[in-house]
């Protein structure tokens, strides 16, 4: 049988492209490698799955430093407003969180996979499960596409949605790259996004800091000029082997880009009190000295700054302080140091982790290769990519699952319109 449409991949996009090519009347396979639909959904927002983001439509954008300017143009067709509709036209009530993260009412990412693959199935959608895809052949007129277990399926379009090669448990192993190399696109330099960084600093090796949590800092990515080129204020946590958390997944892009530019350390900032000025802060030690110069210097930092006691231990540590003396025998230059090591505390940091212990893939199909009002190939017709197969990467909070809905739901629509 041909068919009009066949959707290789079975995450976030694939599911969208799919449904949306059965939507506008396309008869309809789904090829999925993997014996489940929607492995990455289910895992996303730590198993709540954060659907959609609903700042307005420019701070989306913005949240999605790589590339997302392609978004624009797909945005004006179907955005993340859409998605919202979408899915509450589906059953799936949603509700709005911190940051303008959307997930559903249930808490339940289980029940928008289930939701999804019962509107495939009631599309009338085929699903082939456990179909490994081994080859794509493209024609004048058909494409063909080869399993590794000896099916062949012959189709008037293909849309690619096999996602990149983070989180390969869930399927994503870069199965794609070379199909799209085939049809004669450039895959960019593919590094790992949304992921801990590494450190060599002796007090992480020395783990004095390992589980320690900070709530609501400011992270910053130095250059070589020690200017800050990103900041993020957010939470994050020392680990075994460097740092880790929200703040410093939206920082690790940079830093790895930076790596990859052949610096060997990169310097990053961490401000533990962002909403309090350097120079009110110095007055309020000043001042607390003045009217208590008997308590000790621990016990003055215990209650003038909200920090945990196992950092303040540890900077007066790393200074040769001692945590017993009198604030009154402590000098103006000691409170200084103090000051700048809460405000503009600095580390260095080496690496990254593996691309496949991140989040999100940077790098992928070029996007100036790729139609943004289609999602079709500018190189070979009657192919569409969608996805995290593409070169677009977002920070985490819904923003890389509004880019592959968005851009599954231009593939699928658009490969069904040759039908």
């Amino acid at each position: 049988m041909t068919h009009d449409v066949v959707v290789i991949g079975g995450g976030t996009s694939g599911l969208m492209a799919a449904i949306s090519a059965a939507d506008y009347g396309a008869r309809t396979l789904l090829i999925e490698k993997g014996n489940k639909l929607g492995s990455k959904l289910m895992i996303s927002g730590g198993g709540r799955c954060n659907v959609t983001n609903r700042l307005p439509q420019d701070e989306i954008i913005k949240n999605i430093p790589g590339n997302g300017k392609f978004l624009y143009s797909p945005f004006s067709v179907f955005n993340n407003e859409d998605i919202i509709d979408y899915f509450e036209n589906m059953g799936i009530a949603l509700k709005e969180e911190d940051h303008g993260r959307m997930f559903p009412v249930s808490n339940s990412a289980k029940s928008v996979v289930d939701t999804l693959v019962n509107h495939l199935r009631q599309n009338g959608v085929e699903i082939k499960l456990g179909s490994p895809v081994k080859a794509i052949d493209y024609g004048e007129s058909t494409h063909t596409i080869y399993t590794e277990n000896g099916h062949t399926f012959e189709t008037t379009a293909v849309v690619v949605a096999v996602g990149g090669k983070s989180v390969p448990h869930t399927g994503s192993t870069g199965d794609g790259y070379p199909w799209a190399k085939k049809a004669g696109h450039t895959i960019t330099d593919l590094y790992p996004t949304e992921v801990a960084l590494t450190s060599s600093e002796n007090f992480i090796k020395q783990k004095q800091l390992q589980g320690l949590s900070l709530r609501n800092v400011a992270l910053s990515v130095l250059n070589k000029r020690n200017k800050k080129m990103i900041t993020h204020q957010m939470d994050m946590i020392f680990t075994h082997f460097g740092i880790s958390g929200p703040a410093v997944l939206r920082c690790s892009q940079f830093v790895v880009k930076e790596l990859k530019k052949g610096r060997n350390s990169i310097p990053m900032e961490l401000d533990l009190l962002p909403e309090t000025h350097q120079d009110a802060l110095h007055r309020k030690l000043f001042d607390y000295v003045e009217i208590n110069p008997r308590k000790s210097i621990k016990n003055m930092l215990k209650e003038l700054i909200d920090v945990p006691e196992r950092f303040i231990t540890f900077l007066l540590a790393q200074h040769e302080i001692d945590e017993n003396i009198k604030v009154s025998n402590i000098s103006k230059d000691i409170i200084h140091t103090i000051v700048q090591q809460i405000k503009q505390f600095t580390f260095h940091v080496d690496g990254s982790l593996s691309i496949e212990k991140a989040f999100v893939t940077g790098g992928g199909i070029k996007t100036n290769e790729i139609i943004p009002s289609t999602m079709e190939s500018k190189l070979t017709e009657r192919i569409f990519f969608c996805g995290e197969i593409l070169d677009i990467h977002g920070y985490t909070g819904g923003y890389n699952i509004t880019a592959a809905l968005v851009t599954g739901r231009l593939a699928g629509m658009n490969a069904a319109f040759y039908t």
